[in-house]
């Protein structure tokens, strides 16, 4: 997110800023620090013993510095060497004084301090239990809890998958139940896009690109991709910026992209293409995404491949001839039910059906966005999962194609959650973030992250060691899948699929909560196709 009142390009960059050898001035820093301790040595052997305290004081914050610059462990050490230690420093000594700065200085903080610390926790496989209970406010309007059964299980699958492959799918791909979200490189470093690959190999879970395509760091450790298609159509894009079929199934015929998704809108920013501007390609980011130079690449807010719903499912039955039978769907931030109508209609009339489809929250996050489409268009994902679930359940559509939720994923309970409101399986962007070092700093859109994490300046994306987050991303998601596995098993069941609206209660005012089946309207198979409801009617009649 961006702070309010900014813009900011697209992926996060932000204005052009010169990038610079940051390595090399930690360094020399450092080593200034250590001929400042020697010289104080000098003139305590020379003129005043007094000045060993100096020397020693000095040597000690050299010695520390040094430390921190070959250290893998932690990013915000090793970009910001002696200094970096304030931040722990700060949060030992008084923790609420800490997350006050952070929150003061962010704008507000997209996700609390107990989610964070539960991400940190589990990506670095340390134990996560806290003393005193809850944090939340189980009495405020909105609080949501599952049931629990006095005949709890232990569960036994910890790592359950899906299966993404409609009737048309000649390659199926088995998915895991949360995956990496759609971020490119350029948004983040390739240091980060590097960890991410690295992790979903290790863990056995999908990475997608995001709209910039498919660059070499998404390809360096196997991991499984998800190749997003945006309008720009990155990576498969002719000169005049059209899709390019014959980019296209060369790059899906790549033995690691085991599915493609159609990116339709973004949570964080439905109705809006992006801008990369010149300064900012690269010849790497140019060899990526298809496009010159030292080119401002602006992104059309719709696709110019298709344009209206019939045109969609026919570019989707394409997408699947040329990538021989892959996995094909479309990701959507919902706006108007008629339209997502419309697109149910479209299948209905010729048959073509995406293998799944990717429902993006407006909470959804990103470093490039305007404050006010980031806080103001599109619809949560708790609403835009639902409807999407009940159109294709009530069009008998839902058998053929798997839904995915996308949208501040981070903990078990959320993907239970995601799961009971319709997702089959879920994808999370700012908690792999956290996972390969996020502190939600803030600054995605000045190209300065500390962490390392969403930045193209070299020195700080040299902080982020490849290596360590790797485990910690494979760590957050197997633990996280584990968690959502034996939560499900205490809730009395033996999968996720046994799991209904009624085990999902919301607190509706102070006094009175019910459960979703109670609160929510759910459609019964075919149930637009025979009877519409009186509170769908107006839409299905409309939906064209």
């Amino acid at each position: 997110m961006t702070p309010r009142g900014q813009f900011a390009a697209e992926d996060g960059l932000g204005p052009p800023v010169e990038v610079r050898d940051a390595k090399m001035l930690r360094a020399f820093v450092v080593g200034a620090v250590w001929a400042t301790a020697i010289a104080a040595a000098v003139l305590a052997v020379t003129l005043d013993s007094g000045w060993w305290v100096l020397a020693a004081v000095l040597a000690a914050l050299a010695g520390l510095g040094t430390w921190d610059l070959i250290q893998t462990k932690h990013s915000i050490l090793r970009a910001y060497p002696i200094l970096g230690h304030a931040r722990w420093l700060a949060e030992r000594i008084r923790p609420e004084i800490y997350q006050y700065f952070v929150e003061s200085n962010t704008d507000g903080a997209p996700f609390d301090r107990e989610t964070r610390d539960m991400v940190y926790s589990r990506a670095k496989g340390t134990k996560g239990d806290e003393p005193f209970g809850t944090e939340r406010d189980v009495n405020a309007v909105g609080y949501e809890f599952l049931r629990h059964s006095l005949r709890a299980k232990i569960a036994t699958d910890l790592a359950p998958r899906v299966r993404l492959g409609g009737p048309d799918c000649s390659q199926p791909y088995d998915i895991a139940l949360l995956n990496v979200s759609a971020m490119s490189f350029g948004a983040l470093s390739a240091n980060a896009i590097e960890a991410l690959n690295g992790g979903a190999a290790k863990g056995g879970f999908a990475h997608d690109t995001g709209e910039g395509g498919i660059s070499p760091y998404h390809l360096k450790h196997g991991g499984d991709l998800i190749w997003e298609i945006g309008s720009g159509y990155f990576g498969c894009r002719t000169a005049e910026g059209h899709f390019d079929p014959e980019l296209f199934r060369e790059k899906a015929a790549m033995p690691t992209v085991k599915a493609i998704s159609i990116k339709l809108s973004q949570g964080a920013k439905p109705g809006l293409g992006g801008v990369l501007p010149g300064a900012k390609v690269t010849e790497e980011i140019s060899a990526t995404r298809g496009v010159p130079v030292g080119q401002t690449v602006v992104s059309p807010p719709a696709h110019t491949a298709f344009t209206t719903p019939l045109e969609l499912v026919h570019f989707i039955a394409t997408l699947r001839s040329l990538s021989g039978g892959k996995p094909i769907g479309f990701k959507l931030c919902i706006g108007a039910r008629t339209e997502f109508l419309s697109i149910c209609k479209a299948m209905l009339q010729t048959g073509v059906t995406p293998d799944f489809i990717i429902v993006d929250g407006s909470e959804g996050g990103t470093g490039a966005a305007p404050q006010e489409f980031e806080d103001r268009i599109g619809m949560p994902l708790t609403e835009g999962l639902m409807l999407v679930h009940n159109c294709l359940v009530g069009t008998g559509l839902r058998q053929h194609i798997k839904i995915g939720a996308s949208g501040k994923v981070a903990t078990g309970a959320d993907i239970v959650t995601r799961v009971i409101q319709g997702a089959d399986f879920t994808l999370a962007a700012r908690a792999m973030m956290f996972a390969v070092g996020c502190i939600q700093a803030m600054k995605c859109h000045t190209n300065r992250c500390p962490a390392g994490v969403a930045t193209q300046d070299p020195g700080l994306a040299r902080a982020l060691h490849v290596p360590n987050k790797i485990d910690r991303v494979a760590n957050f998601q197997r633990g996280t899948v584990a968690s959502a596995a034996q939560m499900v098993a205490s809730m009395g069941l033996d999968g996720f699929g046994e799991l209904t609206p009624a085990m999902l209660n919301r607190r509706i005012d102070s006094y009175r909560s019910g459960s979703y089946a109670e609160i929510y309207e759910w459609l019964m198979p075919c149930e637009l196709l025979e009877c519409p409801p009186e509170a769908w009617l107006s839409d299905w009649i409309e939906a064209c």
